[in-house]
């Protein structure tokens, strides 16, 4: 290392996991606010359910016992980049509140996100057909339509997507983040 650069401090990791019913927002607000903690100069990695899924756990279907797998392997993936100084994204439907509560537990800084939005609206937001596909019968076990989610009883922040612009959403995270100490030493 040369004499005049400084060894940077470790940032503080934390795990920001957004969870809500399908359509509801979660991966369009991790990638803004991935944009956002980038530009301040931290270290970022987003979690995103579906393309985890495709990597992480190719081997699991949608079982109650597979969601849980599937929410445990993000979850430690999770913690060991936060503990390394990373601020994690994870944007995952997780419907069971005994998956997020366990995960809690083992995530020093876990923040709850619940992206609220109502399943009309989600069904209609749908981008992939899969409300109408699972309406149809076509796709068992799809939360919100014949799985359930379980709305999270004390999440850190709450995000209504009906109400709120992705924008307002976002912003209403990086003020909450800031006021936590999360973004303390963040170049803006």
């Amino acid at each position: 290392m040369e004499a005049e650069e400084e060894e940077r401090p470790m940032e503080r990791g934390f795990v920001v996991w957004l969870t809500g019913l399908p359509a509801s927002g979660k991966t369009t607000i991790a990638r803004e606010l991935e944009r956002e903690l980038r530009d301040r100069g931290l270290r970022v990695e987003v979690m995103d359910g579906d393309e985890v899924r495709q990597g992480l756990s190719r081997d699991l279907g949608f079982s109650k016992e597979d969601r849980e797998k599937h929410a445990m392997r993000v979850a430690y993936v999770s913690k060991l980049l936060a503990r390394n100084g990373v601020a994690v994204i994870v944007a995952l439907i997780s419907p069971y509140r005994s998956f997020r509560e366990a995960i809690r537990r083992d995530i020093k800084d876990f923040i709850e996100v619940y992206v609220k939005c109502p399943v009309e609206e989600c069904a209609r937001r749908d981008p992939k057909g899969l409300y109408a596909r699972a309406l149809a019968g076509e796709i068992p076990d799809f939360t919100g339509v014949n799985d359930p989610y379980e709305e999270p009883e004390n999440p850190e922040l709450v995000l209504d997507t009906l109400a709120e612009s992705t924008r307002e959403s976002v912003d209403k995270l990086l003020s909450w983040l800031s006021k936590k100490g999360y973004l303390d030493g963040a170049t803006r």
